[in-house]
């Protein structure tokens, strides 16, 4: 992934929070828990999820705001991150 280091470490940080969570739900679903109780989960993880991947996003618009271009890559076009965002949508 490209960015700075602080964007990439927090990236890391939801996407272990959401791995947790999901290793939760299934736990629940295994344990036979309420439904409730799993549905309010799985919405935690896929919040998790949303917000890495709009950091990701952010990250990659950010870069091409400022020129800032990691050595090896090509800037991303407004379709590229257009298409980017509405994946997430």
């Amino acid at each position: 992934m490209v960015g700075d280091e602080d964007s990439i470490a927090l990236v890391l940080n939801r996407l272990r929070r959401a791995h947790g969570q999901l290793a939760g739900v299934i736990s629940m679903i295994e344990q036979g828990r309420d439904c409730k109780d799993v549905v309010t989960q799985l919405a935690a993880v896929s919040k998790a999820l949303d917000r890495a991947g709009f950091k990701i996003v952010a990250t990659g618009l950010r870069e091409c705001l400022t020129g800032q271009i990691s050595e090896g890559s090509t800037p991303m076009t407004e379709a590229e991150l257009e298409k980017l965002f509405l994946a997430l949508a």
